[in-house]
C-alpha cells in the first residue's frame, strides 16, 4: 500500500511537471514568434509555415506589393520578410548590417566584386558552407557546376548563384546599309574593318552626304568594343596564362594588336573620334539617328537600339552577328563568370544545420518551373502569356514593374537548371541574339583570376588598372608609342602590379 501511494505521488509530481513544461514552452514560442499552431488535442502542427527573412537588391523605384509575395508563400509554405534595399546604396546597407551582425538569414551579395570582398568574412567561418548540401536537394543539385567553380572559395561552395549568360559580346550592325552596299556580317577582323570602312567612305545610307561613320564607341574598355574585338584577336580575358605564369592581358601581344587596329580606324575617321570620352547614352545615339552602322557590345541591346530608331526612320534595319575571326583564324569570346548575383547564408542569423536546410529547401522550391516562372514573369494570364513556348509580359508595363520585377531579383539558377520560360520575341533580331548567346559558350575565352587572391588587387587594383586604361587610349589617339605603352606598364609593375601578379600567380600554385 505504501509503495502504490508513493507511486502513485511520483506520477503526479511527474505529470504536475509535464504540465508546467509544456505551458512554459508554449508561452516561449509564442513570445519568440514562432509560426506553430496547435491543432484541437493540443498536437503542434508540424506544418505550420517557415519563418525567415532575407535582403535583396531592389530595380525599380518603389517596393513590390503583396500579390507575388503572398503567392510564393503559399506555394512554398513560408512567412518570408524581404527586406528590399535600394540597388544603389545597397552595398552600404550590406556592410553596416554586416557589421552590426544583424544581417538576415539570406543575404544577396549583389555582384562579383562585393563576394571578392567577402572571403575574408567566409575563411573567418562567417557563412555557411553550403556545397556539401547541394547534393540533397533535387533542384539545387542541377545548379551548373563549371558556374559554381567560379563562386568557390579555397575549393568550397558557400553560395547559390543567380545564373547569367557566361557572354552577350557580339555585333550589332545596319542590315539596310550593309545590303546597299553588297556586303555581309563581317567574319574576320579584316571584313569587320572594311564594313567599318564602308560605312564611312561609301554612302551606306544613299544621301549622297559625308555624313556618316563605322563603329560608335565609347568609354569604356571592357562593355564597349575595345574588349570584344580583343577577344577576337587572342586576348586573354584579364588575365592569362603564358609559360606557366599568370600575367594581365596588357601584357600579351594580341592586346597590342588590337590597339593597333582600334588606331588604324581612328586614324582614317572609321571609329567617333571622341569615343574614349563618349557616354553610353551618346554613343548610343550614333547608331539611332543614323551616324553610326557597327555597335559592338551586348547583342541585346538591339531591342532598345531598334525602339528608339524606329521613331526617326521606320525604314532602319538591324542585324545581330557573333562570329568574327582574328588573324590567327580562331574566334574568340571573354566570358563573365556565369553569375551576376549570389546568395549566402550568415552565421549570425543562421544558428542551426536545421535551419540551414530548411532555408535551402526555400530556394530548392523557387527552382521549381511553377515557382521560378512565378517570380520572373508573374501569374500566368495576369502578367503574361505563354506563346512558343516563350514568356510574352503583358503591355501594361506599369503592372509589371510595379509587381513582378522586384522579384527578380530573387531568382536562382537559370532556365537551363529551374526550368522558367524564357522570354518570346517578336523583332527577329532580338530572338537571333538569344540564340547567339549560346552559341557563344562553344567559344568562351575564361578568367583565369576569377577564383584566385591578391590582396593587392582588392586594395589597388582598381587605382593601378587606370593607369593602363589611360595608356591604352592613349596609344590609340597616337599620344603615345609602343616605348610610351611601356613606360606606363613599368609604372603599373612599380606601383604594385608586380605585387598582384606575384600573389595571382602563388594562389594559382595553391590551387593546381
Amino acid at each position: 500500500m505504501k509503495i502504490r501511494k508513493k507511486l502513485a505521488a511520483i506520477i503526479g509530481t511527474s505529470l504536475l511537471l509535464l504540465l508546467l513544461l509544456v505551458a512554459c514552452n508554449n508561452e516561449s514560442a509564442s513570445e519568440n514568434g514562432d509560426s506553430v499552431s496547435a491543432n484541437g488535442d493540443g498536437a503542434v502542427d508540424d506544418d505550420s509555415p517557415f519563418q525567415f527573412s532575407m535582403m535583396a537588391n531592389l530595380h525599380t523605384p518603389e517596393v513590390p506589393g503583396d500579390t507575388i509575395i503572398e503567392l510564393l508563400e503559399e506555394k512554398t509554405n513560408t512567412e518570408i520578410e524581404i527586406q528590399w534595399v535600394p540597388d544603389n546604396n545597397y552595398e552600404d546597407r550590406l556592410n553596416t548590417a554586416f557589421a552590426t551582425s544583424t544581417l538576415p538569414e539570406a543575404v544577396f551579395i549583389k555582384n562579383q566584386t562585393t563576394f571578392m570582398q567577402y572571403k575574408d568574412a567566409i575563411r573567418d567561418e562567417q557563412f555557411w558552407e553550403v556545397g556539401a548540401y547541394l547534393d540533397d536537394f533535387k533542384n539545387l543539385s542541377n545548379l551548373r557546376e563549371e558556374i559554381l567553380d567560379n563562386t568557390k572559395v579555397d575549393g568550397k561552395i558557400y553560395s547559390i548563384y543567380q545564373g547569367r549568360p557566361l557572354s552577350r559580346q557580339g555585333i550589332i550592325y545596319r542590315k539596310d546599309w550593309a545590303d546597299n552596299l553588297g556586303l555581309s556580317a563581317p567574319t574576320t577582323t579584316e571584313e569587320f574593318m572594311e564594313m567599318a570602312r564602308a560605312f564611312t567612305e561609301d554612302d551606306p545610307d544613299g544621301n549622297g552626304k559625308d555624313d556618316t561613320f563605322g563603329v560608335t564607341d565609347r568609354s569604356d574598355l571592357v562593355y564597349g568594343a575595345f574588349k570584344t574585338v580583343s577577344s577576337w584577336f587572342g586576348t586573354p580575358n584579364n588575365w592569362g596564362e603564358r609559360d606557366g605564369e599568370i600575367l594581365p592581358e596588357f601584357m600579351f601581344p594580341e592586346y597590342k594588336e588590337t590597339m593597333d587596329f582600334f588606331k588604324e580606324m581612328h586614324e582614317n575617321g572609321y571609329i567617333n573620334q571622341d569615343f574614349p570620352v563618349t557616354s553610353k547614352v551618346d554613343q548610343q545615339e550614333f547608331i539611332i539617328n543614323g551616324t553610326a552602322g557597327i555597335y559592338v557590345g551586348s547583342m541585346g541591346d538591339v531591342v532598345s537600339l531598334n525602339h528608339d530608331a524606329q521613331a526617326i526612320n521606320p525604314d532602319v534595319e538591324y542585324e545581330v552577328h557573333n562570329y568574327v575571326e582574328g588573324p590567327d583564324g580562331e574566334f574568340g569570346v571573354w566570358a563573365i563568370p556565369g553569375y551576376g548575383n549570389l546568395v549566402m547564408f550568415p552565421k549570425s542569423a543562421i544558428e542551426t544545420e536545421d535551419e540551414l536546410l530548411k532555408i535551402l529547401g526555400f530556394f530548392d522550391a523557387l527552382m521549381d518551373p511553377e515557382v521560378s516562372n512565378l517570380i520572373y514573369w508573374g501569374s500566368e494570364g495576369e502578367h503574361y502569356t505563354v506563346k512558343d513556348g516563350g514568356a510574352v509580359p503583358v503591355e501594361d508595363q506599369a503592372l509589371f514593374d510595379r509587381e513582378v520585377k522586384p522579384y527578380q531579383a530573387i531568382e536562382v539558377g537559370e532556365p537551363e537548371t529551374n526550368g522558367r520560360y524564357e522570354g518570346y520575341f517578336e523583332y527577329p533580331p532580338k530572338a537571333k541574339s538569344e540564340e547567339l548567346f549560346k552559341e557563344n559558350e562553344n567559344y568562351l575565352i575564361h578568367d583565369p583570376t576569377v577564383t584566385l587572391d591578391s590582396d593587392t588587387n582588392v586594395q589597388d587594383g582598381a587605382r593601378l588598372l587606370q593607369i593602363m586604361t589611360d595608356a591604352t587610349y592613349q596609344y590609340i589617339l597616337g599620344q603615345i608609342d609602343e616605348k610610351g605603352f611601356d613606360k606606363a606598364l613599368e609604372n603599373w609593375k612599380s606601383q604594385g602590379g608586380d605585387k598582384i601578379i606575384e600573389e595571382f600567380n602563388a594562389s594559382y600554385a595553391e590551387q593546381n
